[in-house]
């Protein structure tokens, strides 16, 4: 009877931590160019605290990503991506970073 109790309590845990994770899933335009790219990127944005999951996709140029938006929103998974050097849809990374990129990584810029 202990047990099966101690059973019951931990999913009601559980339960009420997946209650506070407010999960979201968004896509948006990253521009890159390589399996060096996809691993930079996907680092960037899984660095923000609440990222669950990223995952960019070379031929579309999207990356979705999943988080915790209680923890996180989509400006600050932005702001991470470009401080390693890469174009999003609504922020452009600073001149630095784009040219710290490896060779294979860089990348042509809209004006």
């Amino acid at each position: 009877m202990r047990m099966r109790n101690l059973i019951l309590i931990v999913f009601l845990l559980l339960g009420v931590n997946q209650l506070n994770a407010q999960v979201k899933k968004e896509t948006f335009k990253v521009l890159g160019r390589c399996g060096t790219c996809e691993e930079r990127i996907e680092k960037a944005a899984q660095s923000v605290d609440g990222v669950a999951k990223a995952d960019w996709n070379r031929k579309t140029k999207m990356i979705e990503v999943t988080f915790d938006a209680k923890k996180t929103n989509l400006h600050k998974i932005h702001m991470e991506i470009i401080k390693a050097g890469y174009d999003t849809d609504k922020h452009k990374a600073k001149s630095k970073a784009y040219h710290g990129l490896p060779g294979c990584c860089t990348f042509d810029r809209p004006k």
